[in-house]
C-alpha cells in the first residue's frame, strides 16, 4: 500500500503546515479574497497575496508527495485527504470553543448576516441588520458589534458600516445559547460623504469587541 515512507510523512508534513497557515481562527481569513484555492485567499483588491499563492502550491506539492508515497488507490486518497483538510479545521475550532474557548473566542458565526438599506429622504436612510451568532461556552458573553463594509464596493463607498452611526450595539449571549440579532436604526448621514441610498447586502462580516480584544467574523 505505501510506496515510499519518506514521500508520504513530508506530504503530511506539509498539509499540516497548510492547514496551520490557513486555519480560519481566530478571525476570518477570507474576508478579503477575490479569489480562493483550498482555504487560501489567493487575491484581494490590492492584488495576488504572495502568502497564498505560496500555501496554494504547498498543497499540490503535498497531494503529488501523496501520489508518490502510496502505492494504489490514488485518486480515492486524494478525495478522502481533501474532505479532511476541509473538515478538520471547523472540527478543531467547533471542540476548542465548546470545551477550551471564553468570551468572544467563543462566539461563532455562520456568516449569513444580511443587511438591507432603504433611502427615506436626503441624506437620511433606514438600516435593517439581521445575523445569528452562538455562543458556545458556559459563560455569558458581552461584547460591542460592529459592521465590516464588502471589500467588492467601489473605493471608498459604504454600506454595512452606515450601521456604525448608530452604535455601538452592546451585546449579551447567554451560555451555550443562540441568538438572533435584528437591528433596524433611522440613519442620518449628512455627515457622511460617500455611501449608498439603497440597497441589500448579504453574508456581511463583522468585529467582535471586547476591551483590547477583537475577532473579525
Amino acid at each position: 500500500m505505501i510506496r515510499n515512507k519518506v514521500a508520504l510523512i513530508c506530504s503530511i508534513v506539509i498539509l499540516g503546515i497548510c492547514m496551520y497557515l490557513s486555519f480560519p481562527f481566530p478571525n476570518n481569513v477570507m474576508l478579503e479574497a477575490y479569489s480562493t484555492f483550498m482555504s487560501f485567499p489567493t487575491r484581494n483588491q490590492d492584488g495576488y497575496i504572495m502568502l497564498g499563492i505560496i500555501g496554494s502550491a504547498m498543497f499540490l506539492i503535498a497531494i503529488i508527495l501523496l501520489v508518490i508515497g502510496m502505492k494504489k488507490y490514488h485518486f480515492r486518497t486524494i478525495i478522502i485527504v481533501v474532505i479532511i483538510y476541509t473538515i478538520l479545521p471547523k472540527f478543531l475550532i467547533m471542540t476548542y470553543q465548546e470545551t477550551l474557548a471564553s468570551g468572544i473566542m467563543a462566539i461563532s458565526y455562520d456568516g449569513n448576516g444580511k443587511c438591507h438599506f432603504e433611502n427615506v429622504s436626503e441624506d437620511i436612510i433606514t438600516g435593517e441588520c439581521n445575523l445569528v451568532l452562538h455562543n458556545k461556552s458556559n459563560k455569558a458573553v458581552s461584547f460591542e458589534l460592529e459592521f465590516l463594509d464588502s471589500y467588492f464596493m467601489e473605493d471608498g463607498v459604504r454600506m454595512e458600516s452606515l450601521m456604525n452611526e448608530a452604535g455601538p450595539y452592546s451585546i449579551t449571549i447567554e451560555a451555550n445559547q443562540e441568538k438572533s440579532i435584528h437591528l433596524k436604526e433611522l440613519l442620518d448621514l449628512s455627515g457622511v460623504p460617500k455611501h449608498i441610498d439603497s440597497g441589500t447586502s448579504f453574508n456581511v462580516h463583522v468585529n467582535l469587541i471586547d476591551g483590547e480584544k477583537k475577532r473579525t467574523l
